[in-house]
């Protein structure tokens, strides 16, 4: 009494990722049913025109074809799968990346990244056809974006805290 520890629980999206993986591994196992089937009637077709009954040669043949019908429909079904599993798959880890808390330091260091990438999407510079003399050049438009220090990020970042720690807003 007391002493067993619980059982995990399972979420739905393990429960789905698991399903799949399981229909996966099945798809497998009837690709090799179908392959052996395939040589199978192969080696029956032969043996059939090695005796001279070309009639159930063309069929054993006619039974091949229609395996390797199956075996791609299978491939497509497991391609569908694969793509599938690991859209969910990728979903829970952001999912899981997002449900974690991110520190202060860490959310500087993403909003630093973002800065860094903006300014080098500014440095790039689209083709123009000013160049080529076929539209007139536009007066310059200011290139500087007004940048957040560090400490006026972490004002606001602290007031944003705040509000979100203290009581609801009294709405009138």
């Amino acid at each position: 009494m007391g002493n067993s520890s619980s059982t995990p629980k399972i979420s739905a999206q393990d429960r789905a990722i698991l399903d799949m993986k399981n229909q996966r591994d099945k798809l497998h196992q009837y690709q090799k049913r179908i392959t052996v089937i395939t040589n199978r009637e192969k080696e029956i077709a032969k043996e059939c025109l090695r005796n001279g009954d070309k009639r159930r040669a063309l069929l054993a043949l006619r039974k091949k074809k229609y395996q390797e019908s199956l075996l791609a429909k299978t491939d497509q079904q497991l391609a569908q799968l694969e793509t599938l599993t690991s859209d969910v798959e990728f979903s829970l880890e952001i999912n899981e990346m997002l449900g974690t808390r991110m520190t202060n330091q860490e959310e500087d260091e993403v909003e630093d990244e973002l800065e860094a990438l903006a300014a080098e999407a500014n440095r790039q510079r689209m083709p123009s056809t000013v160049e080529e003399g076929v539209i007139e050049p536009l007066p310059n438009a200011p290139t500087d974006v007004p940048k957040e220090s560090a400490k006026e990020r972490a004002a606001r970042r602290a007031r944003e805290r705040e509000m979100g720690n203290g009581a609801e807003p009294i709405l009138a």
